[in-house]
């Protein structure tokens, strides 16, 4: 649906405070030491794009400098990235998009999760005993695989904002599955660790060697069946994916899988993307909007700043250990409530006028005291997710976090591109608001974010990978940015921290396992972990866009 910013300000700050706070988010945001020095901020007068692969910014960066859309800058990331960086996304899974309209002042938010089978049961991953299988066996299995939605959703906006035609659009990834690309370290190092990739006929001629080892560093990948696939969509339409040859092969694969699906063609071919209602609400002087559920990382997003500005959040110092005692118990109470609450609204009630009210978040601000609180323990959280984000020319600005899941997803390959194991995103129990059903979309972390500012403009976009995690990583890019006045470079590159409704988790080898003692001191499981996020982002600065681009993944920022 489209949504004017301008309605959601009044609605959700009113008129006073649009007064007061004007011009706030103007403010150009100072250079602090936080920022590595090998990844300096990019700034751009134009456009600009950052994503987690420099094949794929380059192709979204070629498309801008041909007067195309931020929505088919994004459309040609996406399908270099699903070549590149196949661990995290591509067109045999899903994303959520936030489409801002300059000229329109609207945002449109775009639902492209996978949907389970429509002979999909709630027991679906309970053993022969009734009790859930581990992850890792449910993953790697035909089971594991949603009717992938990444597509559908990209054809949408693009019929919407998109500029150039749409076989423009899959011109750089045919060339670069057809020529090849050079075998990244990080891919090389996933290749190495997986047990499950190998397996797979077509995974092992593509990126091992005839012992079952992973090619080295710097091989050159062609990926000629990526490329007849990209050539069919390109010729036919997105219809090519789901109808005929490619659909049945999909169904063939996920069948025929020694743990076997039952995904149909008619499943697929009944596939839709959902324009949704953006969800968004206030904090200090911004207006924070994001997905709505199936994503519960809009809702949480909104919760986290609701506590943190109840709890004076902006008034400790930047970085600081009471800081990050705030941060972590704002985010132990989001994900305390995401179990219990969040699902996909169009099966199961989600009470989410109730999550986000005011008087909700005034009781949850009150739980929080100088002491730590004690809550359940955490979900998993996995990798095989990117994001992406883009300004064009004309001011309109995308969001969309896309993914496959797991790493590899469910290590079934299918013409040259992976399938998702998303469904292991449900929960495995029956009679949960996360249960499997047929048709039903599983409950997503993903927060692909855009702030706006007091005048109605954008003030920032952001997003990550990192599964359950994401949450946590959003809302620590944006509280750099906007509390602690990190330019957008180094907010996403400061160590990531966070509470999944358990232990506390600070990034291994930062600069906050110095605040343990204190953390710890005040009730805090501190627990420190690799926190491997991905987040990209850019911000309006005077004269134009400034862009950063997570130091812990391949990405990178470009623009003019």
């Amino acid at each position: 649906m489209k949504l004017s910013i301008v309605r959601v300000v009044l609605a959700v700050w009113g008129l006073c405070l649009l007064t007061a706070s004007s011009g706030a988010s103007a403010q150009l945001q100072s250079e602090t030491t936080t920022r590595r020095a090998d990844t300096p901020a990019v700034v751009a007068k134009h456009f600009i794009v950052a994503a987690a692969h420099p094949l794929a910014v380059e192709a979204g960066y070629e498309v801008l400098k041909r007067g195309g859309s931020a929505v088919d800058a994004a459309i040609a990331v996406q399908m270099v990235l699903g070549l590149a960086e196949p661990s995290a996304s591509g067109i045999g899974g899903g994303a959520f998009m936030l489409y801002w309209s300059e000229k329109n002042q609207t945002l449109q938010t775009y639902d492209g999760r996978e949907t389970a089978p429509a002979a999909a049961r709630p027991d679906r991953f309970l053993d022969s005993e009734k009790k859930p299988q581990s992850f890792l066996e449910a993953v790697a299995s035909g089971k594991s695989v949603g009717v992938p939605g990444a597509l559908r959703m990209l054809e949408l906006a693009h019929k919407q904002h998109g500029k150039l035609a749409w076989a423009e659009l899959l011109q750089p990834a045919i060339r670069a599955a057809e020529e090849g690309f050079a075998l990244s370290p990080r891919q090389h190092a996933f290749l190495e660790r997986d047990a499950f990739l190998r397996d797979d006929p077509q995974a092992r001629a593509l990126f091992y060697d005839a012992a079952g080892r992973p090619k080295p560093v710097g091989a050159r990948i062609v990926n000629s069946q990526y490329a007849a696939t990209l050539r069919a969509l390109s010729r036919e339409g997105v219809d090519a994916f789901y109808r005929g040859p490619i659909a049945a092969d999909i169904v063939r694969a996920v069948r025929s899988h020694a743990k076997p699906g039952d995904m149909t063609e008619a499943d697929l071919a009944g596939y839709e993307a959902i324009e949704r209602d953006p969800l968004c609400g206030p904090y200090r002087a911004w207006v924070i909007c994001s997905m709505a559920p199936p994503s519960a990382g809009g809702v949480a997003l909104l919760q986290i700043f609701g506590v943190l500005e109840r709890k004076g959040f902006a008034r400790a110092a930047p970085q600081s250990e009471p800081a990050l005692h705030l941060f972590t118990e704002a985010s132990r109470l989001a994900f305390s409530d995401r179990g219990r609450y969040l699902g996909d609204g169009d099966f199961v009630f989600v009470p989410l006028k109730n999550l986000l009210s005011s008087g909700y978040l005034d009781e949850r601000a009150r739980l929080i005291t100088e002491r730590a609180l004690q809550i359940a323990p955490p979900a998993g959280f996995e990798s095989g997710t990117s994001h992406i984000v883009v300004a064009d020319a004309g001011g309109n600005v995308v969001s969309m976090t896309t993914t496959i899941e797991s790493i590899f997803g469910s290590r079934i390959m299918v013409r040259g591109f992976l399938l998702n194991n998303e469904l292991t995103d449900f929960d495995f129990l029956p009679e949960k608001q996360n249960s499997v059903g047929p048709g039903k979309r599983p409950r997503s972390s993903m927060a692909p974010a855009i702030v706006f500012g007091a005048d109605g403009g954008v003030r920032l976009a952001a997003g990550s990978a990192g599964g359950s995690a994401i949450i946590n990583y959003v809302a620590k890019t944006l509280a750099a940015t906007l509390d602690w006045n990190l330019d957008i470079q180094a907010a996403v590159a400061a160590p990531n921290l966070g509470n999944r409704s358990g232990p506390t988790e600070i990034e291994r080898g930062s600069a906050y396992e110095a605040m343990a003692g204190a953390l710890r001191a005040r009730g805090h499981d501190v627990r420190f972990i690799d926190l491997p996020s991905g987040s990209q982002g850019i911000e309006r600065v005077p004269g134009g866009w400034r862009g950063g681009a997570d130091p812990r993944r391949e990405g990178v920022v470009r623009g003019d």
